[in-house]
């Protein structure tokens, strides 16, 4: 019985005499409540990180990130110079490894700061746009011990719970400063650009240079001294890489997005070449229709324009020339005197 009961909760009750108002349309399955709502995303289902359903689809809550190829390949050449900034810096062997290139919410990416954290604010000035370097706190207590002599080998002392000192900030922005010139040096076969210090946070919500809907490129870093090491996460606005857009989406340096200069060259010389008809107009007068419709073989005209007026040269509607009517042996002539510039254009209309 039980067995009994349960297909009819699934298929609903049918009769000999064809379906019923519980039947499917066209004999298909009918889902349950369980099934509805988990279609429908209203029980939120975690599966790898990501909601499913159609709430997974209209939620705000996810970016699509657009491939920046070219940004890929900046800071791949960033991993490799802060390699060496950083030996030098820190007189310490250093490894760096890129660990994920993505795209978040602003808003997300500023809840999901662990703290304590520095976030040092920085300005692109050719893009007129702001950026973040976040700095996790084993990277900041790491630095810290290496640049005020920590022992060889040893793990860097960390003290959570309290704020970061004056002194612990002052060694931070040195480290962000020559971060901020190695990325501008990494982003010169690109484009031409100024990283500038702008200041440091501690509490994210004094780090907001974006609204919390806008999306954001999010580079993360894994810095390593032997036993010392930590994070440090580059985050830029797509409103700050926009004027650069176009630079950052080659695929190699010098792409031309489909442009072939052979045949750009081939177009112009043939435009060039291309014959056009010019009408000489001598006057332009607006006349009733009754007047046109009264018309006939030897009716006269008389048009305001004597033999010293002034000729429009005109390729189809467009006025291109200007100049004075005049003969040169049996042909009628025009002298070109000058160019139709936009703006008489406009003041003649």
């Amino acid at each position: 019985m039980s067995e009994a009961h349960e297909v009819l909760g699934r298929s609903g009750p049918q009769s000999n005499g064809g379906a019923t108002a519980a039947d499917p349309p066209h004999g298909g399955p009918i889902l349950n409540q369980d099934e509805i709502d988990d279609l429908l995303g209203f029980r939120t289902v975690r599966a790898g990180g990501l909601r499913r359903g159609i709430q997974a689809l209209i939620s705000p809550a996810g970016v699509t990130y657009e491939r920046l190829p070219m940004l890929e390949i900046v800071f791949d050449r960033l991993e490799r110079m802060l390699t060496t900034s950083l030996r030098n810096f820190t007189a310490e062997n250093v490894e760096i490894g890129i660990e994920s290139i993505s795209a978040r919410r602003f808003g997300d990416y500023l809840e999901s700061v662990p703290t304590p954290a520095m976030l040092g604010v920085f300005r692109a000035m050719e893009w007129d746009n702001y950026g973040l370097i976040t700095l996790d706190s084993p990277m900041i207590y790491s630095i810290v011990d290496v640049l005020l002599g920590g022992r060889r080998g040893d793990p860097a002392v960390r003290t959570d719970g309290r704020p970061y000192t004056t002194i612990e900030a002052a060694l931070v922005e040195r480290l962000i400063r020559l971060v901020l010139t190695d990325l501008s040096t990494a982003f010169a076969p690109v484009t031409r650009i100024d990283m500038r210090f702008d200041r440091i946070e501690t509490n994210p919500r004094f780090a907001a240079i974006a609204r919390p809907g806008n999306a954001c490129v999010v580079v993360r870093m894994r810095v390593g001294m032997e036993t010392r090491g930590g994070v440090i996460e580059f985050l830029l606005p797509y409103a700050t890489l926009e004027p650069a857009r176009d630079a950052l989406l080659q695929m190699f340096m010098g792409e031309k997005f489909g442009r072939d200069t052979i045949w750009e060259s081939h177009l112009v010389r043939e435009m060039r070449l291309t014959s056009v008809q010019l009408d000489a107009v001598l006057d332009e007068q607006v006349v009733s229709l009754q007047d046109v419709m009264r018309l006939e073989v030897g009716s006269l005209l008389l048009l305001g324009a004597g033999p010293d007026s002034q000729v429009t040269l005109c390729c189809g509607a467009v006025p291109m020339l200007k100049g004075r009517m005049g003969r040169q042996g049996e042909r009628l002539a025009v002298l070109v005197e000058g160019i139709v510039e936009r703006g008489e254009e406009d003041g003649g209309a």
